[in-house]
């Protein structure tokens, strides 16, 4: 699972557990909802400012969207 697809899981389940939809998500971040969607599907990339107006609406660290699943996470010595 690469980076963009771990965002993009976050992204769709911190979404979800806050009960927030696409458009209410795009309209309180200011950015359109079909980057959402976009960003949801794993095909576009987030930049750092996206991240962090994300992070603002959900109400969660940036780097919370970054979180690998915990049963995913490596552990490297």
């Amino acid at each position: 699972m690469d980076l963009r697809q771990v965002f993009a899981a976050n992204l769709r389940r911190l979404r979800h557990e806050r009960g927030i939809s696409q458009e209410n998500l795009a309209y309180e971040a200011n950015v359109n909802r079909t980057y959402i969607s976009k960003l949801e599907k794993g095909v576009s990339f987030a930049g750092l400012e996206i991240i962090g107006k994300f992070a603002t609406v959900l109400q969660v660290e940036p780097a919370e969207l970054l979180k690998l699943p915990s049963g995913r996470a490596k552990h490297r010595k």
